[in-house]
């Protein structure tokens, strides 16, 4: 079984958490499965109601006016017996329900049971209600495998991945033979994708067509989540807007277009559509930011923005065999700037950071501009061999406005560093991550008089 990073959140919380817990994220990320992996692996006595497959439990959670009262309901559709102090409830697909967070409070005041939640977008459905229960629900975000879950299917050695971190803090080459195996593994990623279950049946069958099989299925679910959670008058702007993504990807800036869906059309006549998809986690919204000094977010113009796909494995299906071919045979003549940018999209949204870029005439284009350790870290991802050419990057590093300390570039080749520049293997991606910062010390001590 793949081991999951949302693992460690999900058993602390089944060992001293006194909220209820929400599992919310993508469809196919693998939220139901892991959820019971960690029940079963506490030993925890549990029972699984589903909203979909059982949509009488709808009525039940609609009727029930208390605790007793939805216990002895639920009693008679669960499959164990539900015992106070020892039970816990996990209801799965609640967005078929979302009302169900309201009454969350007053189950966990009552104190006698533990909640579990899980469900496809979320993002979109806890955004519209009415009460929020603060203070009573964790709230916690599943992503598709990011690159380091991944290569668990290649058992790759703690070592290896120890001197790969090493590698990447202290700046130092990593080994040349674990560097192409590495890099081969990247290749497969970009295929292959972090779905689960489409990683799942790669490790088994080792046929990337029964992979495609399974990104087509996962992205026309999608479609039929838009018709199903969306107002009527939108259910074609969604899917049109989704369809247009790879697309938008290969123009020269990549930034998504609004007029393409229909000339002249304003964007704050769609905007409910773009922000649909995005607080649904399907599309993953890159926004401009009109000067890349902190705080990022009082720079953002909301209106301007690059869309990836939530898995770069759904983008090289939709853009075909022959992509994926050439990927793994390592073709040179192939533009992977689109695809290299939505890996470094989707890893970075993973590790917690909000995503932005930045274009000026005057500068030119920064593919990321990241807040990281209190400054700005601007971040460029190139896809061929002549990584060192990045006339936008040159520009703000070298700005006395900016005091840009240091920048990265992801690319194909091994660690170097050049002055303010460091230049990583894309893999590395994977170490980048916005908890790595540390505040200083600012206890109440420090501030004794």
């Amino acid at each position: 079984m793949l081991k999951r990073k949302i693992e460690k959140e999900i058993t602390t919380w089944i060992e001293c958490g006194d909220k209820a817990l929400l599992i919310y994220g993508v469809r196919q990320a693998g939220k139901t499965f892991i959820i019971r992996e960690c029940l079963n692996n506490a030993g925890c006595d549990y029972v699984e109601f589903n909203l979909i497959r059982q949509p009488e439990i709808v009525s039940v959670l609609e009727s029930s006016d208390s605790v007793d009262d939805l216990i002895l309901k639920l009693s008679l559709y669960g499959e164990k017996k539900i015992i106070p102090g020892k039970t816990y409830l996990f209801f799965d697909e609640i967005q078929r329900y979302k009302e169900v967070v309201t009454k969350i409070k007053f189950w966990v005041e009552d104190g006698r049971y533990k909640y579990i939640l899980s469900g496809s977008l979320l993002g979109v459905e806890i955004v519209n209600l009415k009460s929020a229960p603060v203070g009573y629900l964790k709230s916690v975000t599943m992503y598709p495998l990011d690159f380091e879950e991944f290569i668990q299917i290649f058992d790759v050695s703690d070592e290896v991945l120890a001197h790969l971190k090493d590698c990447f803090l202290r700046k130092k080459p990593v080994d040349d033979l674990i560097h192409t195996k590495i890099m081969d593994m990247f290749y497969l990623y970009l295929i292959i994708g972090g779905m689960p279950a489409a990683v799942e049946k790669y490790r088994v069958s080792g046929d990337i067509n029964v992979v495609i099989e399974e990104h087509r299925d996962v992205i026309e679910q999608y479609k039929l989540d838009f018709t199903q959670y969306e107002e009527e008058n939108h259910k074609l702007v969604l899917t049109r807007i989704y369809d247009m993504i790879p697309a938008e990807l290969n123009e020269k800036n990549k930034r998504f277009m609004v007029a393409d869906i229909k000339k002249s059309l304003r964007f704050d006549r769609v905007q409910d559509s773009f922000v649909w998809l995005w607080k649904a986690g399907v599309a993953l919204p890159v926004f401009n930011v009109t000067e890349p000094s902190v705080p990022l977010m009082l720079n953002e113009k909301s209106s301007l923005f690059k869309l990836f796909l939530s898995d770069v494995g759904l983008l090289t299906t939709i853009y075909g065999r022959a992509t994926k071919l050439k990927i793994i045979n390592k073709v040179s003549d192939l533009n992977k700037g689109a695809i290299y940018e939505n890996v470094i999209a989707q890893e970075l949204n993973a590790h917690g950071f909000p995503l932005y870029y930045y274009n000026s005439k005057k500068i030119g284009e920064l593919d990321f501009v990241l807040e990281f350790d209190g400054e700005i870290l601007p971040v460029e991802v190139k896809s061929g061999k002549e990584y060192e050419r990045h006339s936008a990057l040159n520009k703000v590093i070298s700005s006395d406005e900016y005091q840009t300390r240091k920048a990265i570039v992801f690319m194909n080749g091994n660690v170097t560093r050049k002055d303010k520049i460091l230049y990583l293997p894309i893999y590395m991606v994977m170490f980048l991550k916005n908890d790595d910062v540390k505040f200083a010390d600012i206890s109440i001590d420090q501030f004794k008089i």
